[in-house]
Parts: structure tokens; C-alpha cells; sequence
């Protein structure tokens, strides 16, 4: 399969996590948005919205992360895969806790940071404010139970694990939730491919402070 990613990127990072988890061995190709390279015609030929991450699985394209996932235990994990299991409730809690972190929890984190940083505006109040509400309703999330939809880790775990470690990029503190805390400990050691997580999380800082230098 290919896979066009950059490693900087938290959605991306989902899915290298995921992979990792399903013993999946990607061929990662390294897409640069900075040189259009998502731009191409070749590449919008597999993917005509030229966003990453994006999925070649044959002849079958796909992209937005969750989606992707998603795919991927469905076909290549182990029958009623714990990371996706077959019971629908328990599918409909990853689901919703998939749709938050895209609707809510990386959407105000997005909202607050990248204006700030790409176009060196101010945050105003009540952006932050969104963020720090998106933050509140995980750590209710937490507080119910050992992972992010339930006992057991899922998809819905890599999926914010990618999004909560990209905050610290942005200087979110995250310790201050008892129960993010805990868990956000948890998952830095034990969550499949948590190494390349973190080395993406430190190449985006770089990034960062290179670019914000200018």
C-alpha cells in the first residue's frame, strides 16, 4: 500500500499508528505540501481534493484519516479486532469519539494555533475559550473509563493521541485535565508506534520554530 503522509501531520500520524498496531507494512511516500507537490497532476489523479494523508490499497484510493483507520482494521485486523470491535454499540462510541476529535477537539485546536501561527494573528478569547472546552469534555470522556471509548484501547485513541501530542506544539498544557493526564501518560508508552508519534510530534516543532523565526 501507499501511503502519502507527512509526518509532521496528526492525522497522518493516526494512521502510521494504526498500521503499527495491525503489523502493516506501509510504503510511505513524503508529500510536500510546501512544493505543491500535492499539486501534480499525477497526484490528483489518486486523490483529486490533494490532501494527505491519502491511502493507495491497489486500486482503491482513500483519504481522511478517520476513514482510513477505519479501512484498515475492517480489512487487514483480526476478526471482531478489539482496536474496532463488531458490537455496535461499541463501534457507535469509537465512532462518536472519532467525530469529536474531528468536529470538535482538532477542529478548535486547529482554530486556535494555525491562524496564530501561519498568519501571526491574535487568538481572541473566545477561540481559546472553545479549546479549553473541547479539552473539558475528553477529560469527562476519561474520567468514565480507562481509554477514550471504553477499557480497552481503540481507533479512537491513536486518532486523539495524534491530536493531543500535536497541542503540545502549540504550548496546550494538557496536565492541568487529571484524567487527559493520566491517560495521555498511558498512551506515550504504551500505544502502538508511540515512538514515530512522538519523533513527527518533534519534526512539527522544528518546523515551527524554524518558520516562525521568519
Amino acid at each position: 500500500m501507499d501511503f502519502y503522509y507527512m509526518a509532521e501531520s496528526a492525522p497522518c500520524r493516526s494512521i502510521l499508528m494504526t498500521a503499527k498496531a495491525l503489523n502493516i507494512n506501509l510504503n510511505k511516500k513524503i508529500l510536500d505540501l510546501s512544493k505543491g507537490e500535492h499539486l501534480k497532476p499525477e497526484f490528483l489523479k489518486i486523490n483529486p481534493q490533494h490532501c494527505i494523508p491519502t491511502l493507495v490499497d491497489g486500486d482503491f484510493n482513500l483519504w481522511e484519516s478517520r476513514a482510513i483507520i477505519v479501512y484498515l482494521v475492517e480489512k487487514y485486523g483480526k476478526k471482531d479486532d478489539p482496536l474496532y470491535p463488531n458490537c455496535p454499540k461499541k463501534r457507535a462510541v469509537i465512532n462518536q469519539r472519532l467525530y469529536f476529535d474531528l468536529g470538535t477537539l482538532y477542529k478548535s485546536f486547529a482554530e486556535y494555533f494555525y491562524p496564530k501561527f501561519f498568519f501571526k494573528q491574535p487568538v481572541e478569547p473566545e477561540v481559546y475559550q472553545k479549546l479549553e472546552t473541547a479539552l473539558e469534555f475528553l477529560n469527562v470522556f476519561l474520567s468514565e473509563s480507562k481509554y477514550v471509548a471504553g477499557d480497552t484501547m481503540t481507533l479512537a485513541d491513536l486518532a486523539i493521541l495524534a491530536t493531543v501530542s500535536t497541542m503540545e506544539v502549540g504550548n496546550v498544557d494538557v496536565s492541568k485535565y487529571e484524567h487527559i493526564n493520566r491517560w495521555y501518560n498511558v498512551m506515550k508508552e504504551t500505544a502502538p508506534g508511540a515512538d514515530e508519534n512522538h519523533a513527527g510530534v518533534l519534526a512539527y516543532r522544528t518546523f515551527i520554530e524554524k518558520n516562525s523565526k521568519k
